[in-house]
C-alpha cells in the first residue's frame, strides 16, 4: 500500500530537518566557515534553491540547528520521566520517603550518559565550532546564550526537585548551583574527548553524585 501522501506543511518540515541534518554533520567535519550553502544543499539531496526556500541564509539555519538542539536535549532530559525535575517528578510530602531512590536517579543519568558518550566526537565537535562562530559573528551570540541559559534551567529544576524531596536546604542559590554542573559537565567532556585517560563514559554522573552527596550533607 502507497505511504501517505504528504501535506505541503509536513513536506517543508521534513526538507528543513534534511537540511539541518546535513549542516551539523557538514559542520561538526569542516566547520561552519567551511562549509557552504550548496554542500548543505548536496548532503541533503537538495537544490540551493530547496535551501534558500526554507533559510535566509546560513546564519538563520546555524540559530535553527540551535534550537533544535535545545529542543532535543530537553525531550531527552523529560523522558527520564522519573529524575527529579522530570515529567513524572513529585516532590514528596514533607517527611515522605523520596518515590525515587537517589541510586536509581544516578542510575539512569549514568546510563543516559552512557548512551550520549557513544556520539560523543560528533557532539563535541559541533559544540565547538557553533561556539567559535559566535566568537566570530557576535549576532549569533544571544542564541547560543540561550541554549546555554536553557540547559541550565534543566539542571536548576532537577536540582531543586533534589533538595526539596529530601528536606535539605541548598548551600547556594540553586541556579548558581546548576551552574556549577553545567560548566563542570563542559570540562569534564572535553577532557574525556581530548583526554580520556582516567575517564569513563559516566563521567559526569560520578561528578554529579559526588557534589549532591556532598551539598546534601
Amino acid at each position: 500500500m502507497a505511504g501517505k501522501r504528504l501535506t505541503r506543511a509536513e513536506s517543508r518540515e521534513r526538507t528543513k530537518e534534511r537540511l539541518l541534518d546535513a549542516a551539523a554533520a557538514l559542520f561538526a567535519e569542516r566547520g561552519v566557515n567551511g562549509t557552504s550553502v550548496e554542500q548543505i544543499a548536496e548532503r541533503a539531496g537538495y537544490t540551493r534553491g530547496a535551501f534558500y526556500g526554507n533559510f535566509e541564509d546560513k546564519h538563520e539555519l546555524v540559530v535553527a540547528l540551535l534550537d533544535q538542539r535545545r529542543s532535543q536535549e530537553a525531550v531527552e532530559v523529560a523522558a527520564l520521566a522519573d529524575l527529579p525535575g522530570g515529567p513524572g517528578w513529585r516532590s514528596p510530602r514533607p517527611g515522605a520517603e523520596p518515590r525515587v531512590s537517589s541510586g536509581d536517579v544516578m542510575a539512569q543519568l549514568k546510563e543516559w550518559h552512557g548512551e550520549r558518550a557513544e556520539h560523543l566526537p560528533e557532539w563535541f565537535a559541533l559544540r565547538t565550532e557553533l561556539t567559535l562562530y559566535a566568537l566570530r559573528n557576535p549576532g549569533a551570540r544571544p542564541a547560543i546564550g540561550e541554549n546555554e541559559r536553557a540547559a541550565r534551567e534543566l539542571i536548576e529544576a532537577g536540582v531543586r526537585a533534589t533538595f526539596a524531596a529530601r528536606g535539605v536546604e541548598p548551600p547556594a542559590d540553586p541556579a548558581f548551583l546548576a551552574l556549577i554542573i553545567h560548566a563542570l559537565e563542559d570540562g569534564l567532556l572535553r577532557q574525556r574527548y581530548l583526554s580520556p585517560e582516567g575517564t569513563s563514559d559516566t563521567v559526569i554522573a560520578d561528578a554529579v553524585e559526588l557534589l549532591l552527596r556532598t551539598w546534601l550533607r
